[in-house]
């Protein structure tokens, strides 16, 4: 295959090395740093079983989805429209997009810009940047992809490529099980800076029973929207407990420490604004949304603070 991958972090640099050490053509489109890194000495993909530097080609500009057959989407949810926008001159008709992102729409987002294959996916990884062109593998990586004219291809190629895919018709509720796991811990771990075992060492019972609260909360808008997953929150907590790797931080968590924006509004803020058009209550949901939104304001306002310091704006 000739792959492009739209957003070359930790989890477009994993997956994208994974196919290109398996033999695919592959250009990661990403950060200046990162891309700079990649095009002197190859991506280094660091995992349990190896460390290697891989022959990708990399770029800045969206031109490098140009000629490519599968397009994987990595960029944060709030960027997709316009990495699509920024894509599509280059697209080809033939081309299939996958979108391997967090939250539960960006499918139906990029379906009504572009008129190509565009395919959901669900993604199981702990991955990060060790550096610029550098990823870091710590565990997991499979994909759950949904049905359509490419996805069984799609999924022999990826699995070839030691990446365990499955085509499923429930892409729907394997996204909505994504996303409640997200929701349970991801704004907990971004508001105290702990990775999940800690976490739950410090917190103890009451981390239990916070999740119990935000579990129950996206199992009832989930219910209301017509979405097929558990109900059963107990259960659904103890899968969340037994999944997440004990010394990892959420990817929302990364995004407060490194002063980005979050994808908050497209996780808890995804329950918060369908809770409300269904008409279920959301409020722990609301609660750590609007406080994940309050540091995200508080880094933007302090980067804007520093910018007017350096042009001398402030006095």
């Amino acid at each position: 295959m000739k792959v492009a991958v739209m957003g070359a972090g930790a989890v477009g640099c994993f997956y994208g090395g994974m196919l290109a050490r398996a033999g695919h053509e592959v250009t990661l489109i990403g950060r200046q740093s990162h891309v700079s890194a990649i095009v002197r000495t190859g991506l280094r993909l660091e995992s349990r079983a190896f460390d290697e530097f891989i022959d990708v080609r990399a770029c800045t500009d969206a031109s490098g989805v140009a000629g490519a057959d599968t397009i994987l989407l990595c960029v944060k949810s709030p960027d997709t429209q316009a990495a699509v926008e920024a894509m599509k001159p280059y697209l080809s008709a033939s081309a299939v997009i996958v979108t391997l992102q967090n939250g539960v729409d960006n499918a139906e987002r990029v379906r009504a810009l572009v008129e190509c294959e565009v395919l959901a996916a669900v993604v199981y990884v702990g991955s990060e940047m060790g550096g610029p062109g550098h990823v870091r593998h710590h565990g997991r990586g499979e994909l759950i992809i949904e049905p359509g004219s490419s996805g069984e291809r799609l999924a022999r190629a990826l699995n070839d490529a030691e990446i365990s895919t499955s085509v499923s018709a429930n892409v729907r509720g394997a996204l909505w099980e994504k996303l409640v796991l997200n929701c349970a811990y991801n704004a907990i771990s971004a508001l105290v800076q702990l990775p999940f075992g800690e976490l739950c060492q410090r917190g103890g019972i009451a981390v239990n029973q916070a999740m119990r609260d935000i579990v129950a909360e996206c199992l009832a808008v989930a219910g209301a929207d017509g979405v097929n997953i558990s109900r059963d929150v107990d259960a659904t907590v103890a899968r969340i407990m037994a999944t997440i790797p004990a010394g990892q931080y959420s990817s929302t968590a990364h995004d407060v420490a490194t002063h980005r924006p979050s994808e908050i509004d497209h996780l808890n803020g995804h329950i918060v604004g369908r809770g409300a058009a269904l008409g279920i209550a959301t409020p722990v949901n609301h609660l750590l949304m609007m406080m994940v939104r309050v540091l995200d304001k508080q880094r933007a306002d302090q980067h804007s603070l520093k910018a007017a310091l350096a042009d001398g704006l402030l006095i």
